[in-house]
């Protein structure tokens, strides 16, 4: 993946802060979607990501949907009454999904709704997990803590080979590339 190709996160925003453990249990509703806010906001800034933070109001009386630019890169979305983020993100990944398909952006989805999974990366997007986002948010809290990978459009968020030590990856592909040889 070209570093210069966009990347766009759409985030399932109740369906990661369920995921958070301790946070809503801790706090007002409000006050856990601020943080992840502020959270996803440090994220995009560190990364370049622009994201895209959508709140489900299907069940509330907000009669329009609502956008706000938190800063320049994120972008948080309160669908409006009888709309779910489930069929929001499904809209935004059919309108991006051309251009994912050309490599002009990478398309990714963070929800652990297997089923929202299923369906957006039919659409062209990679899937994250909730609990691999919040991972992910915390190497860029927390540098010192974790070391940072890169995430690649392949990849989604890494492979088992980019858990593993250089030496045995070395290894790996020297065996890889004797069996090619053989062959």
């Amino acid at each position: 993946m070209s570093a210069d190709i966009p990347t766009v996160l759409i985030v399932d925003g109740y369906n990661v802060l369920n995921a958070w453990k301790g946070l809503l249990s801790q706090k007002s509703l409000s006050e856990a979607r601020e943080d992840l806010i502020h959270a996803l906001s440090d994220y995009s800034g560190y990364t370049g990501e622009q994201v895209m933070i959508v709140f489900d109001a299907w069940k509330s009386e907000r009669t329009d949907r609502s956008i706000e630019q938190v800063p320049s890169t994120v972008s948080v979305i309160y669908t409006r009454k009888g709309e779910t983020a489930d069929h929001y993100i499904e809209r935004m990944c059919d309108e991006l999904s051309e251009r994912a398909s050309y490599g002009r952006i990478v398309l990714r989805v963070a929800t652990s709704d297997s089923l929202e999974q299923t369906i957006t990366m039919g659409r062209g997007a990679i899937r994250i997990s909730a609990r691999e986002l919040l991972r992910m948010i915390e190497e860029v809290r927390h540098p010192q803590e974790v070391k940072v990978r890169p995430v690649t459009a392949r990849t989604g968020g890494g492979t088992i080979m980019d858990h593993l030590p250089e030496e045995t990856r070395r290894q790996l592909e020297k065996m890889r590339l004797g069996n090619d040889q053989d062959g």
